[in-house]
This record gives C-alpha cells, structure tokens and sequence, in this order.
C-alpha cells in the first residue's frame, strides 16, 4: 500500500516537471504584442496627422491623394523610428549579424 502512494507522488511530480506549459516563457509573447501595437500606434498616429495636414494644407483633388500618402509613409516610418528609439523594440532589423 505503501509503495503505491510513492509511485502516485512520483508519477505527478514527473507529469509536472514534463508539462510545457507550466514552464512557458512569456517574454516572446509579450514582446509580440508590443511590437504590433507599435505598429497600430504609428498607422493610427501617421493617419491622423497626415489627413491634418493636407486638410488645413487645402489640399483636393488628386494631389491630395498623393501628398497624403507620400505624408503618411514618411510620418509612418518617423514614428516607428521614434519608437524603436525610446522602446529598444526593432522595427527596422535585417536580422544580420550586426544587430543586437
């Protein structure tokens, strides 16, 4: 009876000690999350801030369309760069050897 109650404890421990997902790292995860809101930040941000411009620019027509997406694309890019600075998260990586 006895020896049965051991093997019980032991069977457990080992089911603990093998499953994954008590010992998962979270830092992958997280680091995931906070680089897509980053970059939801910066689309929200660059949208709002280029439709300003070319809104008190008095801008219309088709040069609208253009000066608003070159506008976005820079603000776009700025911003990220921006946080990538203040953040130590990379947007702009090559994945080489160089990057830390």
């Amino acid at each position: 009876m006895l020896w049965s109650g051991c093997s019980a404890v032991l069977h457990f421990q080992l089911l603990i000690g093998c499953a994954p997902i008590l010992s998962m790292d979270v830092s992958a995860i997280k680091k995931w999350i906070v680089f897509f809101i980053g970059i939801l930040a910066a689309i929200i941000i660059a949208d709002w801030l280029s439709n300003l411009i070319v809104a008190a620019a008095g801008i219309s027509g088709w040069s609208r369309f253009v000066v608003s997406f070159v506008l976005y694309a820079a603000l776009f890019f700025a911003i990220l760069y921006g946080i990538e600075r203040v953040t130590g998260i990379r947007f702009f990586g090559c994945g080489c050897s160089d990057d830390p």
